[in-house]
């Protein structure tokens, strides 16, 4: 399971260097063998790089990355939504459907700052490059994306949220838990996630996590879902500042125009899941279809 991670990462690495290079010539639409002579690789090496991610060309990947694309995306997720929200589910066709179960914060465990509370933390190799990941006996409270192995950024993130909490580093265990995360497509053992936050940031994650897999939506959709369309800025806001990457998808929200938006982990990370999430859910469909 290490090895194949570490190649996962070692992938993830060289579709960054790539998609990094087709965003900057997209009006171009490079080739194939124009791409793979840029970046220093052979033509059958870029293609087995693609086809393992996502079953296409780099052009065609790009192609699922556009403005325009985007917007087409918006407009076929609507009714998908609308009714997933009706019904109070994310959706019977998810590909990749993790069972969460949310625990928030007490406002006693709050106010403690995390006293007597232990937090397990390690690092580990996924396919959007290294990840952070902390969690107490109740569940995740800490997933963060970061550019260098050990990197102490999101260690400090987590000392600052509970300056009084014993964290310890456990690398084991961090590393089952991204591997559960981002290797354990359908499985049937639920995920927990600790969650701090206002009750309003709470309901923010909480609607994000209804989001089918390869759809998109945009901030205004979302602020209607938890209060009315006045509060775009506000949960804006409460996106930015999920502390949970990937497992609640705020990567799936974009402008109503079609643009992306930020992201905190990185806008051609939030790209790469975009699009990777756009063909599998393209391909499924067709596969249902024949």
């Amino acid at each position: 399971m290490e090895q194949h991670s570490l190649q996962s990462h070692r992938e993830y690495q060289q579709i960054s260097q790539a998609m990094a290079y087709l965003l900057e010539h997209q009006q171009q639409q490079p080739e194939l063998a124009e791409l793979s002579a840029t970046l220093g690789f052979s033509e059958s090496h870029m293609q087995r790089l693609f086809s393992r991610w996502v079953g296409v060309s780099p052009k065609r990947f790009l192609q699922y990355l556009t403005l325009q694309r985007a917007q087409q995306q918006l407009a076929e997720s609507n009714s998908v939504l609308e009714l997933a929200y009706d019904l109070g589910l994310s959706s019977a066709g998810r590909l990749y459907d993790l069972f969460v179960n949310i625990a928030a914060v007490t406002p006693g465990e709050a106010k403690s700052l995390g006293a007597g509370i232990q937090i397990f933390y390690g690092w580990g190799p996924t396919p959007f490059g290294w990840a952070f990941v902390a969690s107490t006996t109740r569940g995740i409270c800490q997933l963060s994306f970061c550019e260098t192995e050990h990197d102490s950024a999101p260690l400090d993130e987590l000392n600052k949220a509970w300056p009084k909490a014993q964290c310890c580093l456990d690398e084991t265990l961090g590393q089952q838990l991204l591997s559960q995360v981002f290797d354990g497509g359908n499985s049937q053992q639920p995920l927990s996630l600790w969650l701090k936050g206002t009750n309003f940031q709470l309901q923010v994650w909480q609607a994000l996590l209804k989001l089918p897999f390869g759809s998109l939506c945009s901030y205004q959709f979302l602020a209607e879902q938890v209060s009315s369309s006045n509060a775009t800025r506000a949960v804006a806001s409460a996106v930015a500042k999920n502390p949970i990457a990937f497992i609640i998808p705020c990567h799936r929200v974009i402008r109503s125009s079609g643009a992306l938006g930020g992201y905190r982990w990185g806008l051609e990370r939030k790209q790469l899941m975009m699009g990777r999430e756009a063909v599998f859910s393209e391909r499924a469909l067709n596969d249902r279809a024949s």
